[in-house]
């Protein structure tokens, strides 16, 4: 298959031949949004970029993310405007609020799991709850991250040297194998799913099982015995066994601006 921009990416993440390609993606794709959020841009000077910021907010760890990435006065200008309407809409509903019953079970203490709680009754609090559930790089991060998962099953069908360096890949971290897995049951035909299972649970599991040992090893080299014995592949087994567990880059420093 010919390369092509929205192919290089996967490409790229491929060759790199770590612990998971989407996480490779996924780490370039929050670098470049962290970028045009704060960076030399000045994406956030701009009108509509920070209409956008102020509707969607950011999450704890995006706001951690962009604190540590440098440009002090392009944050302190988008938690101005934003306060300003976070504080508008606020006002509104302390406002219009009347105090009501209170539920009888709590939903935290009542047998029901956080994950299965629906919108508080209480309307501040679900105002409160909707300001969690957005945040201007994770939903940008998403999109981005959907058409990419796209980008690879186009590539898988129709790209045999491609499926082959995936066969000989060190398989993906748990979420973004998830993500896969849900993604194939659409992108592929009964057949291709078929070989598409038969290939990556195998290439899965095995690659678990590396993770494993690696960091069973590490564990060994700290026995007096082993102390002149070779470190094989585990030096770095914790980062790499962190990552294939949930994603990201654990040892990796925070992104910063270029300057």
């Amino acid at each position: 298959m010919k390369e092509q921009i929205h192919t290089i990416p996967i490409n790229d993440a491929m060759a790199n031949e770590g612990e998971c390609p989407f996480c490779y993606i996924e780490k370039r794709a929050e670098e470049r949004l962290l970028d045009f959020t704060l960076g030399a841009g000045a994406s956030y000077m701009e009108a509509d970029i920070r209409e956008k910021t102020d509707t969607a907010g950011f999450c704890r760890a995006h706001y951690k993310k962009l604190f540590a990435y440098g440009n002090a006065l392009g944050n302190a200008w988008m938690l101005k405007t934003h306060y300003r309407r976070l504080n508008d809409e606020m006002a509104a509903e302390f406002k219009s609020f009347k105090p009501g019953k209170a539920d009888k079970k709590p939903k935290l203490f009542g047998g029901v799991k956080n994950s299965d709680a629906k919108e508080p009754s209480n309307p501040i609090a679900a105002w409160c709850k909707r300001k969690e559930a957005t945040c201007f790089v994770c939903d940008s991060l998403k999109k981005t991250f959907d058409a990419y998962v796209d980008t690879f099953f186009t590539m898988y069908k129709k790209d045999d040297a491609f499926k082959r360096q995936l066969q000989q890949s060190k398989g993906f971290c748990i979420t973004h194998f998830g993500d896969l897995c849900e993604a194939a049951d659409r992108r592929l035909k009964e057949a291709e799913r078929k070989e598409f299972y038969d290939t990556m649970l195998p290439l899965q599991q095995m690659n678990m099982e590396r993770l494993y040992e690696d960091v069973a090893w590490f564990i060994e080299k700290y026995d007096y015995k082993n102390k002149d014995a070779d470190w094989k592949d585990s030096k770095d087994a914790i980062q790499r066994g962190m990552q294939k567990l949930k994603g990201g880059y654990p040892a990796e420093p925070f992104y910063q601006m270029k300057k």
